[in-house]
């Protein structure tokens, strides 16, 4: 008897079985495509025009900075693939049992507001199209909507990964004829783009711009994923070679994500803003608006049902002693929060920048710590089974002190260069020596992984031989 395509999910953090790994290397490449074939991506595009630099700089730093971004993702897809196991239980190889649980706190707590920024852009997006049928923009149909989404995609998130997968794998492709539709009318339509929009920005501030613009969502878009990572991989066989799993998600994770960030980009070239609405308004009416509507209603769902389940997940590996659908629950209801405050945010442009640049102040140093401790320190070979052994007994040990200090001077290095929006956000050395140039991310992955690899070198190394569990 063949194992049906959709049935419930009952892992939790525990390494997946052989007989549970039957995702394929497509499936993770729809799995990732659908999480970012979402509006959030427009804004993303729209971002570096607010930052009033040009629409082709923009578009080269979506571009250049999402093949090394989304290459630093893929290489964390490959860490599941190899284990089958979750991502923050594979950071106990490089922070300890119980040293692994400040990662996955600053995960846990990273995703509730990730939930309620995706939820915010079909909100407002819906309601503006709505408003084209007679529907007026107010709290209560604000409220009727929000609803609506998040008990969809919270469901899809509790029922587990293979209905995500399926959701995914049924749903990308028609979202795709959606944004080619999209493209046309938005790339061909006269005035709705600006081809020549070029920036006005004096060359100090330009600098610094391109470089926040790169940290924000070209690299720092394809660091962003890298905590959810393996929560799907784990998934795949281990007959697939590692380089499957790695190109596929690459790919799934690039081309939506520069695709809609152009879109965006374009579209803000003449609205000169991120607000959805205005994009939806000025490009998309009548019938061709309902389209935008089925793409708008997929993209937060698609996002957040990974997040609600990877949420779960990474409670789950602080060992709290709830279910993973309690959890997803709690998850959804705190998102509800987050989206209704963002929706009355008085500037969510603002809000949104400096929500992705806090996030990578610390995913950057973490990012770096694991990296080097896979791939250069233990050469992509854990044990898994003693990731799971009590702190006491585990060769992983109880706190790595060697991965929390690399972390917190990864931390310190990366505020040291970076550039955000507001005072807390803007480090000595970029605002100083650099003339506001934002090089957080680099500096966060470089400074924590290298000094990863200087102190744990005397450390003792754990076995090497990969469970087969």
């Amino acid at each position: 008897m063949s194992t049906p395509e959709v049935r419930a999910d009952d892992h939790d953090i525990q390494p997946i079985p052989d007989s549970g790994r039957d995702s394929t290397g497509p499936q993770q490449m729809w799995i990732w495509a659908g999480a970012n074939i979402a509006p959030v991506n427009w804004a993303l595009g729209a971002l570096g025009i607010v930052l009033k630099l040009g629409l082709w700089e923009t578009i080269a730093v979506i571009v250049l900075g999402n093949l090394v971004g989304c290459g630093i993702f893929a290489a964390f897809t490959v860490m599941g693939h190899k284990t089958g196991v979750n991502q923050m239980v594979l950071s106990r190889s490089a922070f300890g049992r119980r040293g692994a649980y400040l990662p996955s706190a600053l995960m846990f707590l990273m995703t509730l507001g990730w939930i309620g920024v995706n939820t915010y852009f079909p909100v407002k997006i819906s309601m503006a199209i709505l408003g084209q049928f007679g529907i007026s923009d107010t709290w209560f149909a604000n409220l009727v909507v929000i609803t609506l989404v998040m008990a969809l995609q919270v469901g899809i998130g509790i029922y587990g990964f293979y209905a995500i997968r399926t959701f995914e794998k049924y749903t990308v492709p028609v979202t795709v004829v959606i944004m080619v539709l999209m493209s046309v009318l938005a790339w061909t339509r006269p005035g709705v783009v600006n081809w020549s929009l070029t920036s006005t920005l004096p060359p100090g501030a330009h600098l610094a711009m391109l470089t926040l613009l790169m940290t924000a969502i070209g690299v720092g878009w394809g660091i962003s994923w890298v905590t959810w990572a393996s929560d799907y991989s784990r998934f795949v066989p281990r007959s697939v070679p590692s380089k499957h799993v790695f190109w596929y998600s690459y790919v799934g994770m690039f081309v939506p994500t520069v695709w809609l960030a152009i879109l965006g980009a374009t579209i803000a070239s003449v609205t000169l803003d991120t607000d959805p609405a205005k994009m939806v308004s000025s490009v998309f009416g009548g019938a061709t608006s309902i389209l935008v509507l089925l793409l708008v209603l997929h993209g937060p769902i698609a996002t957040n049902i990974l997040n609600v389940y990877s949420a779960a997940l990474a409670a789950l590996s602080m060992e709290l002693r709830l279910s993973r659908v309690a959890l997803a629950t709690i998850v959804g209801i705190a998102g509800y929060i987050v989206t209704i405050y963002f929706i009355f945010a008085p500037s969510f442009a603002k809000a949104f920048d400096n929500w992705l640049i806090s996030l990578l102040l610390w995913m950057s140093p973490w990012a770096g710590v694991v990296l080097a401790d896979f791939y250069i320190k233990r050469q992509g070979q854990i044990d898994v089974a003693e990731l799971y052994k009590a702190p006491d007994v585990s060769a992983y040990g109880d706190i790595n002190w060697s991965g929390i200090i690399a972390f917190l001077a990864g931390l310190v290095a990366g505020w040291l260069f970076e550039d955000g929006l507001v005072p807390a956000l803007q480090g000595p050395i970029s605002t100083g020596l650099l003339g506001g140039a934002d090089l957080s991310w680099l500096a966060g992955i470089v400074v924590a992984g290298g000094l990863y690899l200087v102190l744990s070198r005397s450390a003792v190394t754990a076995p090497v031989a990969v469970s087969k569990g």
